[in-house]
Protein backbone atom coordinates (compact mmCIF):
# COMPACT_ATOMS: atom_id res chain seq x y z
CA UNK A 1 0.00 0.00 0.00
CA UNK A 2 1.33 3.43 -0.93
CA UNK A 3 0.04 6.89 0.55
CA UNK A 4 1.77 8.91 -2.50
CA UNK A 5 -1.24 8.10 -4.75
CA UNK A 6 -5.12 9.37 -4.43
CA UNK A 7 -5.97 5.57 -4.38
CA UNK A 8 -8.39 3.83 -2.03
CA UNK A 9 -5.53 3.05 0.50
CA UNK A 10 -7.66 -0.39 1.33
CA UNK A 11 -6.96 -0.52 5.72
CA UNK A 12 -7.79 -3.27 6.63
CA UNK A 13 -8.77 -1.14 10.25
CA UNK A 14 -12.21 -2.27 11.95
CA UNK A 15 -13.59 0.73 14.13
CA UNK A 16 -14.59 0.11 17.70
CA UNK A 17 -17.82 1.48 17.05
CA UNK A 18 -20.64 2.07 14.42
CA UNK A 19 -21.03 5.45 14.49
CA UNK A 20 -17.18 6.52 13.96
CA UNK A 21 -18.01 8.46 11.01
CA UNK A 22 -20.90 10.92 12.20
CA UNK A 23 -18.16 11.43 15.32
CA UNK A 24 -15.26 12.31 13.03
CA UNK A 25 -17.43 14.54 10.71
CA UNK A 26 -18.50 16.19 14.24
CA UNK A 27 -15.11 16.85 15.42
CA UNK A 28 -14.01 18.35 12.51
CA UNK A 29 -16.98 20.60 12.49
CA UNK A 30 -16.05 21.67 16.01
CA UNK A 31 -12.80 22.74 14.48
CA UNK A 32 -12.81 26.88 13.80
CA UNK A 33 -9.81 26.92 12.17
CA UNK A 34 -11.05 24.24 9.78
CA UNK A 35 -14.10 26.25 8.65
CA UNK A 36 -11.50 29.82 8.86
CA UNK A 37 -9.35 28.08 6.09
CA UNK A 38 -12.63 27.29 4.15
CA UNK A 39 -11.17 23.39 4.58
CA UNK A 40 -14.15 20.70 4.40
CA UNK A 41 -13.96 17.27 5.08
CA UNK A 42 -14.67 14.73 1.73
CA UNK A 43 -14.24 10.97 2.98
CA UNK A 44 -13.95 9.39 6.07
CA UNK A 45 -12.84 5.67 6.26
CA UNK A 46 -11.85 3.42 9.07
CA UNK A 47 -8.09 4.22 9.64
CA UNK A 48 -7.97 7.28 7.14
CA UNK A 49 -9.49 10.83 6.29
CA UNK A 50 -9.48 13.19 2.97
CA UNK A 51 -9.67 16.72 4.39
CA UNK A 52 -9.75 19.42 0.76
CA UNK A 53 -8.42 22.69 1.09
CA UNK A 54 -9.82 25.54 -1.60
CA UNK A 55 -6.65 27.61 -2.57
CA UNK A 56 -7.60 31.09 -1.23
CA UNK A 57 -5.14 34.20 -1.64
CA UNK A 58 -5.78 34.75 2.27
CA UNK A 59 -4.15 31.87 2.49
CA UNK A 60 -0.88 32.67 0.86
CA UNK A 61 2.86 33.50 1.66
CA UNK A 62 5.16 35.84 0.12
CA UNK A 63 5.23 34.18 -3.31
CA UNK A 64 1.86 33.27 -3.66
CA UNK A 65 2.21 30.00 -2.92
CA UNK A 66 0.07 28.10 0.25
CA UNK A 67 1.01 29.22 2.87
CA UNK A 68 3.06 25.92 5.28
CA UNK A 69 0.99 26.92 8.03
CA UNK A 70 -2.40 25.91 6.23
CA UNK A 71 -0.97 23.22 4.62
CA UNK A 72 0.46 21.36 8.01
CA UNK A 73 -3.05 22.49 9.80
CA UNK A 74 -5.24 20.19 7.22
CA UNK A 75 -2.69 17.58 7.10
CA UNK A 76 -2.45 17.08 10.98
CA UNK A 77 -6.70 17.34 10.91
CA UNK A 78 -6.84 14.57 8.48
CA UNK A 79 -4.35 12.28 10.55
CA UNK A 80 -6.12 12.89 13.81
CA UNK A 81 -9.33 12.27 12.59
CA UNK A 82 -8.43 8.94 11.30
CA UNK A 83 -6.85 8.24 14.32
CA UNK A 84 -10.27 8.97 16.00
CA UNK A 85 -11.89 6.93 13.22
CA UNK A 86 -10.62 3.86 15.50
CA UNK A 87 -10.81 5.29 18.71
CA UNK A 88 -13.19 4.42 21.64
CA UNK A 89 -16.49 6.02 21.47
CA UNK A 90 -15.85 7.57 25.33
CA UNK A 91 -12.18 8.75 23.80
CA UNK A 92 -10.82 11.70 21.96
CA UNK A 93 -7.94 12.65 20.16
CA UNK A 94 -4.77 14.90 20.55
CA UNK A 95 -2.13 15.40 18.34
CA UNK A 96 1.47 15.08 20.78
CA UNK A 97 4.38 15.37 18.12
CA UNK A 98 4.27 15.93 14.05
CA UNK A 99 7.30 16.05 11.72
CA UNK A 100 6.09 17.87 7.81
CA UNK A 101 8.24 18.14 5.02
CA UNK A 102 7.08 20.04 2.64
CA UNK A 103 8.05 18.82 -1.03
CA UNK A 104 6.73 21.05 -3.55
CA UNK A 105 5.27 24.75 -3.45
CA UNK A 106 1.51 24.17 -2.87
CA UNK A 107 0.00 25.99 -6.17
CA UNK A 108 -3.32 25.12 -7.59
CA UNK A 109 -7.03 25.31 -7.29
CA UNK A 110 -7.35 23.02 -4.54
CA UNK A 111 -5.96 20.58 -1.98
CA UNK A 112 -6.36 17.41 -0.96
CA UNK A 113 -4.73 16.02 3.02
CA UNK A 114 -5.25 12.62 3.27
CA UNK A 115 -4.33 10.88 6.76
CA UNK A 116 -3.92 7.42 6.92
CA UNK A 117 -3.39 5.40 10.63
CA UNK A 118 0.29 3.25 10.21
CA UNK A 119 -0.29 1.77 13.77
CA UNK A 120 -2.78 1.85 15.97
CA UNK A 121 -1.73 1.73 19.50
CA UNK A 122 -3.87 1.67 22.50
CA UNK A 123 -2.40 4.80 23.83
CA UNK A 124 -0.63 6.48 21.00
CA UNK A 125 -1.28 5.76 17.06
CA UNK A 126 1.06 6.82 14.22
CA UNK A 127 -0.41 8.16 11.41
CA UNK A 128 1.18 9.53 8.31
CA UNK A 129 -0.24 12.23 6.06
CA UNK A 130 0.24 13.30 2.54
CA UNK A 131 -1.01 16.55 -0.04
CA UNK A 132 -2.09 16.71 -2.81
CA UNK A 133 -2.30 19.38 -5.26
CA UNK A 134 -4.83 19.87 -8.81
CA UNK A 135 -2.66 17.35 -10.54
CA UNK A 136 -2.31 14.12 -7.50
CA UNK A 137 1.48 15.57 -6.53
CA UNK A 138 2.30 15.09 -3.32
CA UNK A 139 3.40 18.89 -2.20
CA UNK A 140 3.93 17.63 1.44
CA UNK A 141 3.91 14.81 3.51
CA UNK A 142 3.58 14.69 7.31
CA UNK A 143 4.20 12.08 10.18
CA UNK A 144 2.09 12.30 13.33
CA UNK A 145 1.73 11.06 16.79
CA UNK A 146 -1.41 10.86 18.10
CA UNK A 147 -2.59 10.41 21.65
CA UNK A 148 -5.42 8.61 22.79
CA UNK A 149 -7.39 10.35 25.35
CA UNK A 150 -9.82 9.08 28.02
CA UNK A 151 -11.08 9.75 31.18
CA UNK A 152 -10.78 13.30 30.77
CA UNK A 153 -13.89 15.17 30.03
CA UNK A 154 -12.42 15.90 26.14
CA UNK A 155 -14.66 14.62 23.15
CA UNK A 156 -13.81 14.08 19.67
Amino acid sequence: MSSRTLEDPSLDFEPQHDGYASRVRSSFDKQGFMATLGARLLRVEPGWVDVALPFSPQLTQQHGFMHAGAVAAVVDTACGLAALSLMPEDAAVLTVEFKINLLAPARGDAFIARGVVKKAGRTLMVTTGDVFDNDHRVTAALTATIMVIQNRGLTG
